[in-house]
């Protein structure tokens, strides 16, 4: 896996979908700074203090004919440069000089984000994603939650890069 990639864009909203881009945000164990949720019932729960998408992810999608962009999908952090369909729950990654995190587990899509077409959340994950298949194809396409273990600011343009 490519170890070392970078923050596109950080996200923020106070709920729902599209998140809006900050130039920096702090990062808090239980979430990001000016970051909220609609839905307390499977937002911000533990082990979900942020969320990360691709920008490699989103290239995907757009030419499969979703109209996507960063921030679009409920992000916190859009990543460039970082092989989402290799990463697994327990990675750990710095971002900035103080942040950092451990990928809990794989993204599973709400329909809140159906708003950018009715196949997208069968294009991103489907019962083998659930299931934990690495294998599959759509291993990775949904995004991944993650915990913060360190809080620290974090900017546009910061590296991100896998520790373990």
């Amino acid at each position: 896996m490519n170890h070392t990639g970078r923050i596109v864009q950080v996200n923020v909203s106070p709920g729902g979908v599209p998140k809006h881009a900050v130039g920096e945000a702090r990062v808090f164990f239980d979430r990001v700074e000016g970051d909220g949720w609609n839905d307390t019932k499977h937002h911000g729960l533990p082990g979900q203090a942020l969320c990360l998408f691709s920008m490699e992810l989103i290239a995907e999608l757009r030419e499969e004919g979703f109209p996507l962009f960063p921030g679009a999908l409920g992000e916190n952090f859009t990543t460039e440069g970082i092989d989402y369909r290799r990463i697994h729950p327990g990675d750990r990654f710095r971002a900035g000089s103080e942040l950092e995190i451990r990928i809990t587990k794989i993204r599973q899509p709400c329909r809140t984000i159906a708003v950018y077409g009715e196949t997208l959340l069968r294009a991103i994950f489907d019962a083998e994603v659930k299931a934990g298949n690495t294998s599959s194809r759509k291993w990775g396409r949904s995004g991944y939650y993650a915990e913060v273990l360190k809080e620290g600011t974090v900017r546009t343009g910061d590296p991100m890069e896998l520790l373990s």
